[in-house]
């Protein structure tokens, strides 16, 4: 069967499936093939291992293509509080120093800025399940799932994806927004940069005892940082994402732990704001790397979310660029039909990358300096880190509006990245 659109989507997942929502108010006939469906939300189950730490902005993308409504009705856990600050050294020069780390705290707050949060912990599945949800009440979305993509053809004006089922899909544009290892790109041949860092993430969902939290912090240690992420409550429990910055060999002991070790261990040698932990959920360990496309679009063609750019997850924010990315590819492409443009011309997708490329390189690198920066064990480095953190938050003022930027309340921001 072969069967034409206007725009053919490949991925599904959170940044495909916005981009598809978010241009089915265009009129185009838009296609999505992905290799898997979601899994069905149980209401009552332990929050899943992966998750993301949507930004204000990303909440408002999402509200605006029409899919929050469903994230709403499943488990999401929103955060009015963020918190950075470095673990006073245990051995060393720097050991023999006063303790300042409670001091040496930056701590951000939505009602410094008069918003009701910063941003939510929601599930990448819930997400992805409800973008597709959202995708059903639209008539021109088709969707391809699950899928196998056997072919690739992109040569000549219409694109071609040929399906394992025999069925040919062809479009004027075809945009990749089908992860870190993405096929499309690879089909284009478009060259990017990648680079692993030396450390990893061990990422475990734990229940504790106590009170919901409503905060989120990151702990910078000799190894690297110490995360807590609140999650939703799911049958009475709290459950919360602890994610630990290390090297592999101390990675891969901490996954050969037993439970009960790893509790304690997990107790013992984080900050003494984490809750007492009652279990362990779940657990795993995953590698960290950053690559960027050397260019985003062709004509025809354009890449978005982790296709195009990957970074290091200190601050959570990869997924937040992701929807950024899709905020303004659905907004260049709806402009360009609007004007009775070729939305597929590639003078149109110049528009979103040249809009889009040097923001993410920007976060790159920002976030690169924040790596390398704490990683530092230099101890000039680590004391004019202590004194930068709690200088920061003694200064309200600066401290609010840089925390406006980073969650998207201010800013050069996309109109779908702005409250209704």
């Amino acid at each position: 069967m072969n069967e034409a659109f206007d725009v053919l989507i490949m991925g599904g997942g959170m940044v495909g499936s916005t981009i598809a929502c978010g241009l089915a108010h265009s009129g185009l006939n838009i296609a999505v093939v992905d290799h898997s469906a979601p899994p069905a939300y149980i209401e009552d189950e332990p929050p899943h291992i992966r998750v993301s730490a949507l930004s204000f902005a990303s909440e408002q993308v999402l509200r605006n293509v029409g899919a929050w409504q469903y994230i709403e009705k499943k488990r999401l856990c929103p955060y009015r509080r963020l918190a950075v600050n470095e673990t006073h050294a245990k051995t060393g020069i720097a050991a023999m120093l006063p303790d300042i780390s409670n001091w040496a705290r930056t701590e951000f707050s939505a009602d410094d800025i008069g918003k009701s949060h910063l941003g939510s912990i929601v599930e990448n599945d819930l997400v992805q399940l409800s973008l597709h949800e959202a995708m059903q009440t639209h008539d021109n979305i088709s969707l391809f799932c699950p899928a196998k993509v056997d072919d690739i053809v992109l040569n000549g004006k219409l694109k071609q994806i040929h399906l394992s089922n025999g069925d040919v899909l062809t479009s004027k544009l075809i945009i990749g927004a089908d992860g870190a290892q993405s096929q499309l790109r690879n089909a284009a041949t478009i060259a990017q940069y990648k680079e692993q860092y030396e450390q990893q993430a061990f990422v475990c969902t734990v229940s504790y005892r106590g009170e919901q939290q409503d905060i989120t912090w990151q702990s910078f240690t000799t190894h690297g940082p110490l995360a807590f992420l609140p999650l939703p409550d799911s049958d009475g429990k709290h459950y919360a994402s602890l994610v630990w910055y290390d090297f592999p060999t101390q990675l891969e002991r901490l996954l050969a732990q037993d439970n009960d070790t790893l509790l304690a261990t997990l107790q013992t040698s984080y900050p003494a704001d984490l809750p007492p932990l009652e279990s362990v959920i779940a657990k795993a360990k995953f590698p960290l790397f950053k690559s960027h496309a050397k260019h985003y679009v062709m004509e025809g063609l354009a890449l978005a979310g982790d296709a195009a750019h990957t970074i290091n997850p200190l601050a959570g924010q990869g997924v937040n660029l992701g929807f950024m990315d899709a905020a303004v590819l659905i907004e260049t492409i709806a402009q360009a039909v609007l004007n009775d443009e070729d939305f597929s011309s590639l003078a149109v997708l110049r528009r979103y990358e040249k809009k889009r490329r040097g923001e993410n390189q920007s976060m790159m690198s920002l976030m690169d300096a924040f790596y390398y920066g704490f990683g530092s064990k230099h101890l000039p480095a680590r004391v004019a880190r202590n004194l930068g953190l709690g200088v920061a938050q003694r200064f309200g003022f600066a401290k609010n509006k840089v925390m406006q930027y980073a969650i998207g309340a201010s800013g050069d921001l996309p109109r779908l990245a702005k409250p209704i």
